[in-house]
């Protein structure tokens, strides 16, 4: 089968796309024949050997994907041969990436795709839907009628985020890096979005939730809390998803004597069991249409050495070429 695999970390063209035997899927593992995968920052992390982990060379790249059951292994019981399945937290903690023809996956990181959802839209919404439950309504508690601000409300957790917080019922206020992404973070459902670069946030968050905002989502690599911290509401939550190398000033005072809390987390650490009750509540409004991909392109599977080098522009080298994900689909068979 076709795979897009690396024999040692480094920079995207390590990268190599050619051959690799077949998985055999063992345990309660299925072989899932792959129509759609997307590409995450923490993709381009592992290639790089950012994140110390032990990979199984040669190591198949990537974490999302969506595609049809083709073989269980003898203990799985949830999905039959033709199922759609969606997942994520792949390529991580020793597991195989899934940026192939086929890939062998635990069944207990597997979701059904909803009738009339395409593969592609499964594919992109795959992390990032995850980690937007897993911060809003896990660590957060987001609550109805509560406020939320949303940095970088066009890529794609903030795009999750945007449409996971308005499906519970909460107002929120977006920012972006330009008017295009500002609009697009509106057409998400946001209520109201700002240009971060042109126009003044905390006036907007300070017109917008007078009171405070009740949930803060941060999704720069530097976040600045002595701005951010005095506009959070009496008992506001900051939820904090990336910046692994950020060293921020932070404002004790303020944040402590108004019952704030900080909740870090990445995703990956998330047990099965619970990923799985955010699986439900994602599939629920994907079903009812509350819930969409926000796919910046669409690219062969054959060039992730170029998508993972258009990823990590935008993300690190802060280039703002994307606005959503990248999804790649192998070639037809």
């Amino acid at each position: 089968m076709k795979a897009a695999y690396i024999e040692r970390t480094g920079p995207p063209e390590v990268i190599q796309y050619g051959d690799l035997p077949r998985p055999v899927p063992a345990g309660t593992q299925v072989l899932v024949r792959v129509a759609a995968v997307s590409v995450n920052p923490i993709d381009t992390y592992i290639r790089a050997g950012l994140v110390p982990v032990a990979l199984p060379f040669p190591f198949v790249v990537g974490c999302d994907l969506a595609g049809i059951v083709e073989e269980a292994g003898p203990e799985a019981r949830r999905f039959r041969v033709g199922d759609r399945v969606w997942g994520t937290n792949q390529g991580l903690l020793g597991r195989q990436g899934v940026f192939a023809e086929c890939a062998a996956v635990d069944e207990e990181w597997l979701y059904p795709i909803p009738d009339g959802i395409p593969e592609t839209a499964a594919a992109a919404l795959a992390l990032v839907s995850m980690t937007a439950c897993l911060g809003l309504f896990r660590r957060a508690r987001l609550r109805a009628g509560e406020t939320v601000y949303v940095s970088g409300g066009a890529g794609g957790v903030g795009s999750a985020v945007i449409q996971m917080a308005k499906a519970a019922g909460a107002r929120v206020l977006a920012a972006a890096g330009s008017a295009a992404k500002a609009a697009r973070c509106l057409d998400l459902g946001a209520d109201r979005a700002v240009e971060y670069a042109a126009q003044d946030v905390p006036a907007a968050v300070r017109e917008f939730a007078p009171g405070g905002v009740d949930v803060w989502w941060e999704t720069s690599r530097q976040p600045d809390f002595e701005r951010a911290v005095p506009l959070l509401a009496m008992g506001g939550r900051f939820v904090l998803m990336a910046g692994r190398d950020a060293r921020p000033v932070f404002p004790v005072g303020p944040f402590y004597t108004r019952d704030c809390s900080l909740h870090g987390f990445a995703m990956f650490n998330a047990p099965a069991e619970e990923q799985r009750g955010c699986a439900e509540r994602i599939n629920r409004w994907l079903a009812e249409g509350r819930l969409q991909a926000n796919v910046d392109r669409v690219m062969p599977l054959a060039e992730t050495a170029a998508a993972h080098r258009l990823q990590e522009g935008s993300t690190v080298g802060g280039s703002g070429a994307l606005a959503g994900k990248i999804v790649l689909v192998p070639a037809a068979p």
